[in-house]
């Protein structure tokens, strides 16, 4: 089954939600009756596949996880967990019978940001689940208000280059340019941060790295550090078809030769004009003929320059 998208798997407007996994009812009862008490919407899970499964479908805010369990143990559902973008994000704390050292290390190796140890008490749960999840309810505010305001943003591992997590609008982004999905990170986004990565740990911060999509364009900003080797990127995209409707204005051109001029601006021949266009390049050179008188002028140079002045009074951030 596949994963749904979080606002159509639950309504999360005034609830958070967590999901207990334990192969023992009687810890299930418990937790499920403390935690429903106080507000929470409750998922459980008795085993590990169905774990996944469940997180995978609701992308819970919170999962409270049995360390031991038979087939699939808690170390292991983690680290899938962990290994995916979807749900790389979700805070894990585990419970666990076993207190000696290498167990408690072995959980937090596995993905866990704490531990409780059983037998269960409901009430330190409850205070251990509220200081993770105000970290990780700010980091989902933030993350939503760039996605509401135009910038998506994702996170991104240095070392091989996996997409840790996006955004919604990250996801279509990506998806638009390069054709690729999560865990996978657009191979030109990743050459840019190991090329820069030196000087973004001595916090100066690198050229940003653009992609063009017709008159689409997606910038990407290195924004900070979030982990260990994990890095913050925040991407927009500005589109130019105001820009070309401008030129078809001011200049009493059609759509099709404002496009052709828009390229011209852009430093491109007739031949990747017309690939771009999807025409012919003697269809691009009729146009720009008719560009020409209508501009009254003679060359390329001439026309481009003349549109750059326009466009830069009426799209200051324009760039050419």
């Amino acid at each position: 089954m596949s994963a749904r998208p979080l606002d159509q798997a639950l309504d999360r407007a005034n609830t958070e939600v967590v999901l207990i996994v334990d192969d023992v009812p009687d810890n299930l009862s418990v937790l499920h009756d403390a935690l429903d008490e106080s507000g929470y919407t409750v998922l459980v899970a008795t085993g590990g596949e169905a774990a996944l499964l469940r997180a995978a479908q609701t992308l819970p805010d919170i999962v409270l996880l049995d360390a031991m369990m038979p087939g699939m143990d808690g170390f292991e559902v983690a680290r899938r967990l962990k290994a995916s973008a979807a749900t790389a994000h979700i805070p894990i704390i585990f419970m666990t019978g076993l207190t000696e050292t290498e167990h408690l290390v072995a959980a937090l190796e596995a993905g866990g940001v704490d531990y409780v140890t059983k037998p269960i008490k409901p009430k330190e749960v409850l205070a251990r689940m509220g200081v993770h999840m105000r970290g990780a309810r700010q980091a989902r505010q933030t993350r939503n208000a760039l996605d509401a305001f135009g910038y998506a943003s994702i996170a991104v591992r240095a070392g091989d280059g996996k997409l840790m997590w996006q955004t919604p609008l990250a996801r279509e982004l990506l998806m638009a340019y390069y054709g690729t999905a999560a865990p996978k990170t657009p191979q030109p986004v990743v050459d840019w941060l190991q090329r820069h990565l030196e000087d973004a740990k001595r916090q100066v911060e690198p050229p940003r790295l653009t992609a063009e999509l017709g008159a689409r364009r997606l910038t990407f900003r290195l924004h900070r550090q979030t982990g260990d080797d994990d890095w913050l990127i925040v991407m927009r995209e500005v589109s130019d078809s105001a820009v070309i409707e401008a030129m078809s204005l001011s200049f009493k051109l059609t759509a099709k030769e404002a496009e052709v001029l828009y390229w011209v601006v852009k430093g491109k021949i007739n031949r990747d004009i017309a690939d771009i266009l999807g025409s012919s390049p003697a269809t691009v050179k009729k146009h720009l003929e008719r560009v020409f008188a209508k501009l009254g002028v003679e060359t390329r140079t001439a026309a481009a320059g003349m549109a750059m002045n326009r466009i830069r009074q009426l799209h200051p951030q324009f760039e050419g």
